[in-house]
């Protein structure tokens, strides 16, 4: 079976970069810093929400289904650099060409990574190919929208009609999944400050298994799965689930039912 990639990434204010493009006094904390961009933005636009550019990794995680069972995890480990977790994820790429899986990918968490990639010198080869290395890429590549070695499920599901978006969260719900726990993007910021990497880490993997979750879902509608082994790749995701060590686990399967 084609490897499944299902990746989402969570991010903070990139104080450095801003700190840079806007000149700012060197006495001015991180926290500081943050909230002048963010009234900048609030002014131009009402909202909190920086621009990609501005935007830095603070975790990726993933769901890794193949031949040899479902695995997910949060690259790299809580100390690493920015770089080393991009770095890892276009590693895996490269390793694998697997079939990318997200929601709201291509509207945000790619563009992000393009951009951090670009500023830290990241090569991933593999990812960017359109077919000048492998024939097969020119027709379906994980960069063209409309290829399907990245689905977003957001942008498939909504017909790529951006008003027609729905959130993460209240798909899974409604499709009896669990959704979010523990925490929301917005909360993301305030938790690094706090030091509190480990509950971002694990607040993205939860985030990650309900995307793969609605895949499967997809897939049932779409005639990717029977039935029966819709059923059972739940039950393979769960079982997986139930012998992870982490307590953030046990909470996401009593939130499922299981």
């Amino acid at each position: 079976m084609t490897p499944v990639l299902v990746f989402d990434i969570e991010t903070i204010p990139d104080v450095d970069g801003i700190r840079r493009l806007e000149d700012l006094p060197a006495s001015l904390t991180d926290a500081e810093v943050a909230e002048h961009a963010f009234a900048a933005r609030r002014e131009k636009t009402g909202s909190d929400f920086l621009p990609h550019h501005l935007q830095r990794v603070a975790a990726i995680s993933c769901v890794f289904r193949d031949g040899q069972g479902f695995r997910v995890r949060s690259l790299g480990t809580p100390e690493d650099g920015e770089a080393a977790l991009i770095q890892s994820f276009y590693r895996t790429i490269e390793k694998y060409t697997p079939q990318l899986v997200s929601w709201n990918g291509g509207g945000f968490d790619l563009p992000v990574l393009h951009y951090r990639a670009l500023v830290h010198g990241i090569r991933a080869s593999r990812y960017w190919d359109l077919g000048e290395d492998d024939r097969d890429f020119k027709w379906n590549n994980y960069i063209s929208r409309y290829h399907s070695r990245h689905t977003d499920l957001m942008d498939v599901l909504a017909m790529y009609q951006a008003r027609a978006n729905a959130p993460l969260d209240a798909l899974a719900k409604l499709c009896g999944f669990p959704g979010k726990l523990g925490m929301d993007g917005g909360q993301v910021w305030s938790a690094f400050q706090q030091g509190r990497i480990e509950e971002i880490r694990n607040y993205c993997e939860t985030d990650v298994v309900n995307t793969y979750l609605l895949y499967c879902r997809f897939q049932l509608m779409r005639g990717g799965f029977t039935e029966r082994e819709y059923e059972d790749e739940i039950t393979h995701v769960k079982n997986a689930l139930a012998i992870e060590p982490a307590p953030h686990w046990a909470e996401y399967l009593a939130a499922f039912g299981a």
